[in-house]
């Protein structure tokens, strides 16, 4: 594994999710919370269902391959991935995973356009029900922005809240003072350390979006 993909993959911090997929003695997947590592030994994950261990010790045994994949936001945003095994299982002090350190870590940019990194105060909604009625507001900031697209972040309490897949309207106050409101569509949310992060992709050929980055001084 070269350097720089070690510093990449450990730009992960303590609290960060990653997907596991076992695909023996059946095919499995669930998401574990990164404990900590020690580079070229092991990496340390919190057993993703420490009251019913017993309904998957024959998942989670010594010797099981397991791929994990993870996404890193960025300006490009990209997805990682490895095949490792289990070493070991602990149930005493913590109930933890113990993989082998990977030897090669895989990654893909997800996106085809670059993002440039803002702190743009920012809402979103959802466009018209049947009734013509608009959904509610959430309000939060726009993290990064390209031409197809940006990274939406708010704050809340409730781990297990997502934004659905729907056509929304992205709302921003732009530097004249003036409101700018662009179609778009959620992609994706999750939620992570106290927020949650919303995929967006905008529509084709907007105007408006040509408009916005003008004023933020991002050249196409």
């Amino acid at each position: 594994m070269t350097a720089q993909v070690e510093q990449i993959f450990f730009s992960l911090m303590p609290g960060n999710l990653v997907d596991l997929q076992i695909n023996s003695p059946v095919k499995f997947r669930t998401k574990a919370t990164l404990v900590g590592y020690e580079i070229g030994k092991y990496i340390i994950l919190k057993h993703p269902a420490p009251l019913q261990m017993n309904n998957h010790q024959d998942v989670f045994a010594h010797g099981n391959g397991v791929v994990v994949r993870y996404l890193l936001e960025g300006q490009q945003g990209e997805c990682f991935a490895f095949k490792t095994t289990i070493r070991n299982i602990t149930k005493f002090p913590e109930k933890f995973i113990f993989l082998t350190y990977p030897k090669e870590i895989e990654n893909r940019q997800l996106r085809t356009h670059q993002r440039f990194v803002t702190h743009l105060p920012s809402s979103i909604q959802a466009r018209e029900d049947s009734e013509g009625k608009l959904g509610s507001e959430l309000k939060g900031i726009i993290a990064d922005i390209s031409a197809k697209g940006c990274g939406f972040l708010f704050k809340t309490d409730n781990e297990n809240l997502k934004v659905n897949e729907k056509d929304i309207f992205v709302n921003i106050r732009n530097a004249n003072d003036t409101n700018i409101t662009i179609p778009a569509k959620v992609c994706n949310s999750r939620f992570e350390n106290g927020k949650v992060n919303v995929g967006i992709q905008f529509e084709d050929n907007d105007p408006k979006i040509k408009q916005l980055l003008n004023q933020l001084f991002i050249d196409l």
